[in-house]
């Protein structure tokens, strides 16, 4: 069977989408404005499938959910890091595709239109308490960690809707978002982000 290749990724992950501060997906509540948009990225630190190394890759999604998320309907777009040889490419698509199961699975379930998939570059850089996502000509994501009462990061746990799950997440402010791809033209600033790391598998 699919889900049955040797395969884990683990890295870090973060995104931002149109909701208000603090989103309400993530408590499986409605969307701010009732729907919900969301430019998404990983950097896999560690990662293989049936011998195929991942280390270092990055991929990408943008996607729209109609309604709650977990409603399903998404459109999404996939994007895979250039720098992925055939083999690697085919992994993290078939990974993301929700093929071999786990965790990525379950999101892909969500999917109701695949909107295209494509090799592009991908700039993903965690400096700090700023992350920052670029692929030229089609769009970049941009936030900063909000800072909270100690000076400390601001943190969610045990939330029940999280494309990390078992993880924290970091509460940041969009301050440059922006998408253009697949007759899609989407920006915005100063809207709810989220970063964890990731640890995904069978």
């Amino acid at each position: 069977m699919a889900n049955q290749a040797d395969w884990s990724l683990q890295g870090n992950y973060f995104e931002s989408c149109n909701c208000d501060l603090v989103c309400p997906c993530i408590f499986l509540r409605p969307p701010t404005q009732g729907f919900c948009e969301a430019f998404v990225g990983w950097h896999v630190d560690k990662g293989h499938m049936d011998g195929v190394n991942l280390d270092g890759l990055s991929v990408a999604a943008w996607l729209h959910s109609p309604g709650a998320l977990t409603s399903g309907g998404w459109r999404l777009a996939l994007y895979i890091d250039e720098r992925a040889d055939e083999a690697q490419n085919a992994a993290l698509q078939k990974m993301f595709g929700g093929q071999v199961g786990g965790h990525p699975a379950v999101l892909a379930g969500l999917v109701g239109e695949m909107m295209g998939v494509k090799s592009v570059p991908i700039e993903f850089k965690e400096e700090g308490r700023s992350h920052y996502l670029h692929i030229p000509g089609i769009g970049k994501n941009v936030t900063e960690a909000l800072e909270g009462e100690d000076g400390g990061d601001v943190m969610v746990s045990n939330h029940p809707l999280a494309v990390s799950p078992g993880n924290p997440a970091q509460i940041c402010a969009s301050t440059d978002a922006h998408y253009k791809d697949y007759d899609v033209e989407w920006r915005q600033n100063d809207k709810v982000g989220l970063a964890a790391p990731f640890a995904y598998h069978p």
